[in-house]
């Protein structure tokens, strides 16, 4: 499964790293790995732990509080009980997996060697270590600052205090050459290995994966249909109507499909009906230490009207703040338009005609300046607010960068629209923005990350092949822990579905005045499945896998976009000299008519979200088959508890 520890016993395989300040006290690294390694039964997490030895090419600068972490097949598969990993069983259905029952899970033998895949056993491990608790200790070995009470998450403590650097799971190096070949190493024109990227990086990565190739297959229809609306005059509105009217309901259904897609992937790979677990206080949140009323164990308390003080009082004037400021640089953009537009009509020429499109370049390049610096901001003022838990902290983030993000990208285009009505700049607008976004993004995301990490691995590799012999095709494990401790740290898939929903709004809110913006997404969507792939295999370290059973919130973010499209395409139809020359003496009946078929189209798209399912029915089948058995099991086992009881008392 996992190449074998250069340091320690041959069958020790090393599944997760940590690493330790170099000058952490001997104290606290000898207690927290007796911890580690003490059985369950006594409060530890019953794991194998070695420390890396010095590499080939050792230097003294080299950190040494390097520990390998693993675990026995035995513990692996306590540990997947514990989490509630759902394995395909001997009949085809998907249940949760118990050691009692190992034998009639599907793919099963021997000692269950290969059974789960390394993504699964490192989530286990990561599991493991996370709910390290405190027992009776005040504080840690050695840090007196570092505050410990009964139920405390060890580790989350340790890298709060920064005695721990980090937690990385570890590459498998030859499983990554086979995933890479098969993923971006050669051009092809076929689906994206998604098993594989499961199996290898856990469902949350997949799922993202999975989200972006259909994303990209869904905009197929739609720029096939744009490219001959782009080759005939846009002053015809009748096409333009058309156009709209198809991106509403083109709108609607993908999305709903998408929700039976990955149900489908999520029932697969076991996620769908997997319980979720009890929510842990993150490692930021702090507050007075008291009795959570759940668990009745010690934690931090906060009060919630406190935290909504500081949301209502300090980050939403702040958002509102940040808003004006978009709208205020909006503003300055329409004069630089305005005077580029003058200079053009005065002295028409191949340069004037160039210059129309500097003020969108550059308002392009100034909107993906601010969305970075708002995102900064909005992440310092959502841990501020010291929400307990993650995936409250995760939601409050979202809603702020996508206010944001919408209304600096989409605010222009929707004064250009509705305020200015000139569809010529709109369209130009769009096009300027949209090409101008991609092409920074992949500057950001791909060209940039790669080049830093070449400038960093070189050093390493550098003084690593003057120790190698010819005959080494590989790095040793210790240099290839080193050489991926030091790579940049994966932040998860917020900014790659963030990238996907301002997507998603340029073609569908306004696309139908500029119809090859689904060409260009699609064009942008293909070099973003091999750029991030290539990203995720060599220049950030492996993520841990995250179990999803979807996209989550970012599904009711799409959903959301859709709903206001139907509104933007409607008003555009509104706005048409075909539509106006209808009502050429009420325009309060047109504006009527307008809102009515608003009305109608969001009503339609309502009905097909309730006429569709979101989980295929076989699925539906199969899931209520299982709950069945389970009540029937239940039902079994209180009847023979019963019938041991009336013995008893007999």
């Amino acid at each position: 499964m996992q190449q074998s520890g250069d340091s320690g016993s041959p069958s020790f395989n090393p599944l997760a790293v940590l690493e330790f300040m170099s000058d952490t006290k001997e104290e606290a690294i000898a207690w927290l790995l007796s911890r580690i390694r003490a059985p369950q039964e006594a409060g530890g997490a019953g794991l194998l732990v070695e420390q890396l030895g010095p590499g080939v090419s050792a230097e003294q600068k080299d950190n040494l509080n390097l520990f390998l972490v693993g675990a026995s097949w035995e513990r692996l598969l306590s540990g997947a009980e514990d989490v509630g990993l759902f394995k395909e069983y001997s009949d085809g259905s998907m249940r949760g997996f118990t050691c009692v029952n190992k034998h009639n899970f599907k793919d099963f033998q021997g000692d269950g060697d290969g059974f789960l895949s390394m993504a699964e056993c490192q989530y286990i491990i990561k599991h493991e270590l996370e709910t390290l608790r405190a027992k009776d200790e005040t504080h840690v070995p050695g840090y007196s600052h570092a505050k410990l009470y009964p139920g405390k998450s060890i580790i989350r403590r340790l890298l709060s205090k920064g005695i721990l650097i980090q937690m990385f799971p570890l590459h498998h190096k030859e499983e990554l050459k086979r995933l890479s070949f098969s993923w971006y190493k050669k051009i092809k024109l076929s689906l994206q290995p998604l098993d594989k990227i499961r199996h290898y990086y856990g469902e949350g990565q997949a799922l993202y994966f999975g989200f972006l190739e259909y994303f990209t297959f869904a905009l197929v229809p739609m720029a096939l249909l744009g490219v001959p609306y782009y080759m005939f005059d846009w002053e015809d509105y009748d096409k333009y109507v058309a156009f709209a009217v198809f991106n509403v309901v083109w709108c609607t259904i993908i999305l709903e499909l998408w929700k039976r897609s990955s149900a489908t992937l999520a029932y697969h790979w076991g996620t769908l009906c997997r319980k979720k677990a009890f929510e842990e206080p993150r490692p930021g949140f702090h507050g007075v230490l008291g009795y959570n009323p759940v668990t009745d164990r010690e934690e931090p308390l906060y009060p919630n009207a406190k935290r909504q003080l500081r949301i209502y009082l300090v980050s939403l004037p702040f958002v509102l703040l940040c808003l004006y400021l978009s709208l205020y640089v909006m503003m300055i953009y329409f004069q630089m338009e305005g005077w580029a537009l003058s200079v053009h009509d005065q002295d028409p020429s191949f340069w004037t005609g160039v210059l129309l499109y500097i003020p969108s370049i550059i308002y392009a390049v100034v909107i993906e300046a601010m969305n970075l610096v708002y995102r900064y901001a909005a992440e310092f003022l959502t841990e501020w607010e010291n929400h307990r838990l993650e995936s409250s902290y995760q939601n409050h983030l979202v809603l702020k960068v996508l206010v944001f993000n919408f209304f600096n990208c989409f605010a222009s285009l929707f004064y250009i629209a509705f305020v200015m009505q000139d569809m010529v700049l709109l369209s130009q607008s769009l096009a300027t923005l949209l090409i101008t976004s991609q092409i920074l993004n992949q500057f950001m995301e791909a060209f940039l990350p790669y080049w830093l990490q070449r400038r960093r691995n070189k050093k390493m590799i550098r003084k690593v092949q003057k120790r190698r012999t010819p005959g080494d095709k590989e790095l040793p494990l210790a240099e290839q822990v080193r050489l991926e401790a030091d790579m940049s740290t994966y932040l998860g898939t917020f900014d790659d579905y963030l990238e996907l929903f301002l997507l998603f709004g340029y073609v569908s809110l306004f696309s139908c005045v500029y119809p090859l913006a689904a060409v260009l997404v699609v064009l942008n969507n293909v070099t973003e499945v091999y750029s991030d792939a290539f990203k995720m295999c060599h220049v950030f370290k492996r993520p841990f896998a995250d179990p999803a059973a979807n996209i989550g919130v970012w599904q009711l973010a799409f959903e959301t976009m859709s709903v206001i499209a139907v509104v933007t395409n409607c008003a555009l139809i509104g706005m048409s000299p075909q539509v106006k020359a209808y009502f050429p003496e009420s325009e309060t009946q047109l504006i009527l008519w307008t809102v009515a078929i608003e009305h109608g189209l969001l009503a339609f798209k309502f009905i097909l979200t309730f006429l569709i399912p979101d989980v295929p029915k076989h699925i539906q089948i199969k899931l209520a088959r299982l709950e069945f058995e389970s009540l029937e099991a239940l039902k079994k086992k209180k009847m023979l508890e019963g019938a041991e009881f009336r013995k008893s008392i007999q």
